[in-house]
């Protein structure tokens, strides 16, 4: 197996066993830099597995993953983490630091080579996801959806700048609207895709609406069982044929008022 392009995060054949059940079924999955990627399926389809075997953080039973041309299992892990950034679900720190606190972790993996503004990188993240005004206050004190976009703030700001190698940046995130309320998710996803564009960074999400994936998401991944069920451009992935096999609910296709697809969910 090659690796091929270096401005990929690539996978073939991902296979993760859990004792006798196969949790993910020979996967294959390309992301160019630049891209926003989601993982879709219904619970328990694999999504959360294969997201954390592609950011290094579950162990595969079978295949292999390359980033930016390199297979993971030979990447040093401090080089790995300035290139990647990996955000679980609700993340909350063990201690009650500031929301400020929470976005300046995101600076350790480059704490050896700092940048000249690390403090103007800290408040750069806040401002794109609008949590600046959360800063002095405690992590633990913050609504579930404050807390959401704290920690992705924390997450672009790991990524914020390109390296002096001049390697695409990743940024994994797994299911990040799921606390947010209808605004912060179209706000949130709006500046994670703008932000991809302008920086050439590979963002690729685990998500539950399909609607929104078919509004910010350039392509797709389904999952059903563990298997790859669809893939390609969302659009295309994402049929009301499909829909009604993979979650048994009807998807009545529409344009909304800009033209982008959506679904009318009926059950």
């Amino acid at each position: 197996m090659s690796g091929g392009d270096p401005k990929r995060l690539r996978a073939e054949g991902l296979c993760v066993r859990h004792g006798a059940r196969e949790v993910l079924k020979n996967i294959d999955l390309q992301l160019r830099a630049g891209e926003v990627g989601v993982i879709l399926g219904p619970n328990g389809a694999g999504k959360s597995t294969l997201l954390g075997a592609l950011g290094g953080l579950q162990r595969t039973d079978a295949g292999r993953v390359w980033l930016n041309g390199r297979p993971l299992d030979t990447v040093n892990a401090a080089g790995f983490a300035r290139h990647r950034a990996y955000l679980p679900q609700d993340l909350v720190p063990a201690f009650d630091f500031t929301a400020q606190e929470v976005v300046e972790l995101g600076r350790y993996p480059h704490r050896l080579h700092p940048e000249s503004d690390e403090a103007a990188i800290v408040r750069a993240a806040m401002r794109r996801v609008s949590v600046e005004a959360l800063a002095r206050r405690g992590i633990r004190q913050l609504s579930g959806g404050e807390r959401a976009r704290v920690q992705l703030a924390r997450a672009m700001a790991q990524v914020w700048r390109p390296c002096a190698d001049g390697l695409p940046r990743w940024l994994l995130l797994d299911e990040p609207t799921a606390a947010l309320d209808l605004q912060h998710q179209h706000q949130g996803l709006g500046a994670l895709r703008d932000w991809s564009r302008e920086q050439g960074i590979g963002v690729l999400m685990v998500l539950h609406d399909l609607n929104l994936a078919l509004r910010y998401a350039d392509r797709a991944w389904v999952l059903a069982h563990g298997q790859l069920v669809s893939h390609g451009a969302t659009a295309d992935a994402l049929t009301a044929d499909l829909v009604r096999a993979v979650w048994r609910v009807k998807a009545h296709p529409v344009l909304d008022p800009v033209g982008v697809p959506q679904f009318v969910m009926t059950p």
